[in-house]
């Protein structure tokens, strides 16, 4: 798909959204690889709230009086939306056994994974509130340069799985070394991911494109990141290849017999790894981990938690934004990682957002576009109301004013100081160019937007992968054809 030319010039960015999910990963099946983080030292400090599958209704507030495994009792059903259902309730008890602990959520699990809900209306403090306690000993991590460390440290003295995480490349194979720790975790007897693992999202479930086929990746109908992803496989295909083969110890080569299982968990560090600081005693460390039950939280880009690190009890907290009013029922969200477009969000998670703030449209012409004319849209100019909404763009939260418009004065080049701003009849004609620019764009495309969401509609029993292939290039045509109602508001409406 040729959205740019080699000489890119100006870009619209897509308007800010809600909350997403992501299917099959992370919590929701978008657990998956997370979003940097750095914390303070002070337990009490609030952290950078910088960081989107589904469970059950179980109250697991925990307190002094409460009985051992409260959670355990059984749910109300009747609590849970139709497509929601109570999770194990030995999700629970692996976790509280290892002095996990949650206050006022409950993990619910639906038809795209695992999810993490209020469970009681949570009025807003003014300072953040804690959700969840996970304790390092629940934790796999791996410091990001060497000298490798690990806590806890569950290799042996010797063992072949050091000499294969210390041959990778110190600083691109992230992933890959986290995939080794897993595998072994998975090998270790009484490891608490033997039993955690049960609630992971398996091969057929997870939304990662390292899963998927050469045929659902053409459905992208993106030949750039179906060719980046060509690599991604490749590339652990071979590292399988060269550290797994027949001359290997059984105690290497039992946890990975196939290239399919080890490309698999490839795709759970990739899609469920948080990249955090952390303070062991004096050592301060920036460490790639996989973190039990944090990873059920799904992704949103107006996120009500965040993670922190209390340093003194080696746990990580989740916490509520302070000043946050949450509801019963309300879904609990982090920011995986801000900044990604949709095309690295499906690179790295295995989903995108059609109200990902972040995705672009480049285009390749010169048209500048007045830049007074766009301060009308933050009502600058004085303009009533109705020059600079439009209701037809309004639907879930997602506003005119929050949209393209807005995110058209943030990026498209504007006339620089000393110029004289265009007259109307030339902007109208930049405008009408970047409209046809987006035609062209959409005509390269073999379908149209609402093809995909017909096949969509009439495909549920397609693999996660394709259905998040398909997801994503109907994604990108929903943004280019939004640009363009903007793009003609801005002229009817707004341009004097």
């Amino acid at each position: 798909m040729a959205m740019a030319s080699s000489s890119v010039s100006h870009c619209l960015i897509s308007n800010p959204s809600l909350q997403l999910k992501k299917k099959g990963f992370l919590g929701h099946g978008w657990p998956g690889g997370r979003p940097t983080y750095s914390f303070s030292d002070d337990s009490n400090s609030n952290s950078k709230n910088s960081k989107n599958s589904g469970i059950r209704p179980m109250k697991i507030n925990a307190t002094a009086q409460a009985p051992p495994f409260p959670l355990l009792q059984p749910p109300k059903v009747e609590d849970s939306p139709s497509e929601w259902e109570p999770a194990d309730p030995d999700f629970y008890k692996i976790g509280y056994v290892r002095s996990m602990r949650a206050y006022g959520v409950e993990f619910k699990e639906g038809p795209d994974g695992f999810g993490v809900y209020a469970s009681k209306d949570v009025e807003p403090l003014r300072r953040a509130r804690v959700i969840m306690e996970i304790p390092l000993e629940l934790m796999l991590t791996i410091s990001q340069k060497l000298p490798w460390m690990f806590f806890p440290d569950i290799i042996p003295v010797g063992h072949p799985i050091f000499d294969i995480i210390n041959s990778t490349n110190p600083e691109t194979d992230w992933d890959l070394r986290l995939a080794c720790l897993f595998l072994f975790a998975f090998d270790r007897e009484g490891n608490f991911w033997q039993l955690y693992g049960d609630f992971l999202p398996g091969a057929d479930e997870c939304t990662s494109l390292l899963l998927a086929s050469e045929e659902e990746l053409l459905e992208l109908q993106d030949a750039n990141l179906a060719s980046t992803i060509r690599g991604q496989q490749r590339r652990a295909l071979e590292f399988w290849e060269k550290n797994w083969h027949n001359g290997v110890p059984l105690k290497i080569k039992r946890l990975a017999r196939d290239p399919e299982r080890f490309i698999w968990a490839v795709s759970i560090a990739q899609s469920r790894c948080i990249n955090m600081q952390m303070r062991i005693g004096a050592l301060v460390q920036d460490a790639n981990m996989l973190i039990p039950y944090a990873d059920m939280l799904n992704h949103s880009f107006q996120p009500n938690c965040f993670f922190h690190w209390r340093f003194k009890d080696r746990m990580l907290e989740v916490m509520i934004n302070a000043g946050q009013r949450i509801k019963k029922g309300d879904e609990m969200t982090v920011n995986y990682m801000s900044g990604l477009q949709n095309n690295m969000l499906m690179q790295r998670y295995g989903f995108s957002s059609p109200v990902n703030p972040w995705d672009v449209i480049n285009f390749s012409g010169n048209v500048r576009i007045h830049l007074d004319s766009f301060l009308s849209v933050f009502n600058i100019s004085g303009l009533p109301e109705e020059y600079y909404h439009n209701s037809e763009l309004s639907n879930d939260g997602d506003t005119f004013v929050d949209g393209a418009v807005i995110a058209a004065a943030r990026r498209l080049p504007t006339w620089s100081d000393g110029d004289v701003p265009p007259i109307p009849s030339v902007e109208r004609r930049a405008v009408k160019e970047l409209q046809e620019e987006c035609k062209q764009m959409l005509a390269e495309f073999p379908t149209t937007s609402k093809q995909d969401q017909n096949t969509l509609d009439s495909s549920p029993e397609a693999s996660r992968t394709l259905e998040a292939a398909m997801r994503y290039r109907l994604h990108r045509k929903l943004l280019i054809e939004k640009v363009m109602q903007a793009l003609d508001i801005y002229q009817e409406r707004i341009l004097f």
